[in-house]
């Protein structure tokens, strides 16, 4: 057994052999790892108890598709921990940039070196996130036409197969509790590869236990259209232009357009007033946030499409694009860049089908909750991109639909000493949660309630009452 003792008091000496003892004792626990994907030690990391792994799965042998993955064991008992799989939206972000290394992840870059998170969800769970789809992140193709028309469809599938092949190679994670947790486009992701896993498992056994989905897109018009009023009763716009808004040209009709080149004068018209009153000096993904946010929270360009161009952003660094484009980081994480120059958190090489945006996953979730997968759709409750006001009739048209009861009446929840949010349950199968004072990406803004809420989840209990 490895000493225990605090970290700060020791002498670089003991600080070494203490994670040489470490690495000893993780060797030892899992001789059965592939050892290409084993990470030694990720540059400037502050030692720790637990592996971590990356590398690539290949998903497609004809055009060698390779889907980049990190994963790291959870930090006590990962053996009787489930398996959590996280991807991040966009569609064509980094799960590896946005999660594992600014939202949940057990590190965050910061200058040269990593710091450690103390909300990180290994603590809970095995944590797998997966760059998908391939041109996102480090993941890659041989062939640059599976760059192209790339849909929601494809996505699903490379997905599932990722998870099998990924299972081959770390076999003892096979028969674990298996959830899948995402947020923003992966409200369309997520489901469709639950989907898959289902339609499979009379013949495979995954043991999917439940999905969670943080300010999801679900269903484009309800999702989308929900943002005029909460812009308006955050006080971001004026109500004139709450009328425009609503009535002249919303939200999923200006989207609508914008995709298919054909931005009609009135539609226009309205967006430039939207734009200029709720100005360019606010956060839409968090609307209470001073302005000093890296680029890491831009994984929903195709929900706010004219947001990216009048973003600014006053941090110039970037620490975690500036990290990981680090020759050493890309060396220790088995990493390369193929047919891009660096690493970059949302691809500018993925052609994505967008307007699979409008087909709605909801019914998708609906099929799930019926064969018993339990669903929870939280929100951060200061995102005006995916407002929790569309998320929250979501989920209680859909259990109207299912004839659900409500189980938990809708309530407070805590957190430490404070309210965490709100939460709704409906036939101890379906969630609604919100996060206090989060943003877009909640587990970011407010790491300590999404880990609550993240424990809740995987334990299967109702969110505490009482602090």
């Amino acid at each position: 057994m490895c000493p225990s003792g605090t970290w700060k008091a020791m002498s670089m000496a003991a600080a070494i052999f203490l994670q040489l003892c470490y690495s000893m004792e993780a060797v030892e626990s899992s001789s059965h790892h592939h050892p290409d994907h084993k990470i030694i030690s990720l540059p400037g990391q502050p030692p720790v108890g637990f592996q971590h792994f990356s590398g690539y799965i290949t998903v497609d042998d004809h055009n060698h598709k390779s889907l980049f993955y990190y994963f790291a064991e959870a930090e006590i008992t990962p053996a009787s921990k489930p398996l959590v799989l996280w991807l991040n939206g966009g569609p064509g972000c980094s799960s590896l940039g946005v999660g594992a290394f600014s939202e949940n992840g057990p590190f965050r870059p910061d200058g040269e070196v990593l710091v450690r998170n103390e909300y990180s969800w290994n603590r809970e769970a095995n944590m797998l996130y997966v760059e998908t789809p391939v041109g996102v992140g480090f993941s890659y193709s041989k062939s640059n036409s599976s760059y192209m028309a790339v849909d929601d469809e494809a996505t699903a599938t490379d997905n599932l197969v990722f998870l099998q092949r990924w299972f081959n190679k770390f076999p003892q994670y096979r028969h674990m509790d298996l959830f899948l947790a995402g947020e923003s486009y992966a409200g369309h992701y997520i489901p469709q590869l639950a989907k898959l896993i289902v339609e499979i498992n009379r013949k495979e056994k995954f043991n999917l236990k439940g999905i969670a989905l943080g300010n999801p897109v679900l269903e484009f018009a309800t999702d989308l259209n929900s943002q005029a009023e909460f812009l308006w009763s955050h006080g971001l716009i004026s109500d004139s232009t709450y009328n425009m808004f609503t009535s002249v040209c919303n939200y999923s009709r200006y989207v609508s357009e914008y995709y298919r080149d054909s931005m009609s004068p009135v539609c226009s018209r309205v967006m430039s007033q939207v734009s200029k009153e709720t100005s360019k000096f606010v956060d839409k993904y968090d609307v209470t946030l001073d302005v000093c946010i890296s680029s890491v929270l831009s994984q929903s360009k195709v929900i706010s499409p004219n947001q990216m161009t009048e973003r600014i952003d006053v941090c110039v660094e970037d620490k975690t694009v500036n990290y990981l484009n680090r020759n050493d980081v890309q060396k220790a994480l088995h990493a390369r860049l193929v047919g891009v120059r660096r690493w970059d958190v949302c691809s500018n090489i993925l052609d994505y089908q967008v307007l699979n945006l409008e087909i709605p996953t909801i019914s998708l979730v609906g099929s799930l909750v019926k064969q018993g997968i339990p669903v929870l759709v939280y929100s951060g409750d200061q995102d005006s991109v995916i407002p929790l006001t569309g998320s929250r009739s979501l989920v209680y048209r859909l259990a109207t639909e299912l004839g659900l009861n409500t189980t938990v009446p809708y309530r407070v929840w805590f957190e430490g000493k404070q309210v965490g949010g709100w939460t709704q349950v409906y036939g101890n199968i379906l969630s609604f949660a919100t996060i206090r004072g989060a943003s877009h990406e909640a587990p970011f803004s407010q790491p300590g309630r999404s880990l609550r809420l993240f424990k809740s989840f995987l334990e299967g209990r109702p969110l505490p009452e009482v602090f």
